[in-house]
């Protein structure tokens, strides 16, 4: 590691921040490429948020909060968006069994085969991008 120059008021090298730059590159470029995947799937890059905010949530179907939360989205913005899903046959809202006033998020089946395209092709990228990128992270200064 490069030694962090005492001149710099932040302690960080060029290297770092060439770095950080690379990594945030990098970040950005698989977020657009994610996108371009949802468009093709036939569905938008906030419903395919969506569908994995769904399938992934521990514990069961989500509530509209928790979904709220994994999207770091207001409950109102995701009413919408769910009602849209609904709409497109993605995802059904049932009401909550012990508590009437909760509504749960399922996917259908169409949701489930567009996600299940979808996490594949994403876990394919991961992996062929995580090889370049697992050593951004190393060496940088903490504190």
């Amino acid at each position: 590691m490069a030694t962090p120059d005492p001149a710099e008021p932040d302690g960080l090298t060029d290297e770092d921040y060439r770095r950080l730059l690379e990594l945030r590159d990098g970040l950005r470029r698989f977020l657009r490429w994610s996108e371009q995947q949802a468009r093709a799937a036939g569905i938008t890059p906030a419903q395919h948020q969506l569908l994995l905010a769904v399938r992934g949530h521990p514990g069961g179907p989500p509530t509209l909060r928790d979904i709220a939360d994994h999207l770091l989205l207001r409950h109102h913005s995701v009413v919408g968006l769910g009602g849209r899903a609904e709409e497109a046959g993605l995802v059904t809202r049932v009401g909550d069994r012990d508590e009437p006033r909760l509504v749960r998020v399922e996917l259908t089946a169409e949701g489930a085969r567009v996600l299940a395209a979808l996490a594949a092709e994403h876990k394919e990228e991961l992996q062929r991008i995580g090889l370049i990128y697992a050593d951004l992270g190393r060496d940088l200064p903490t504190g």
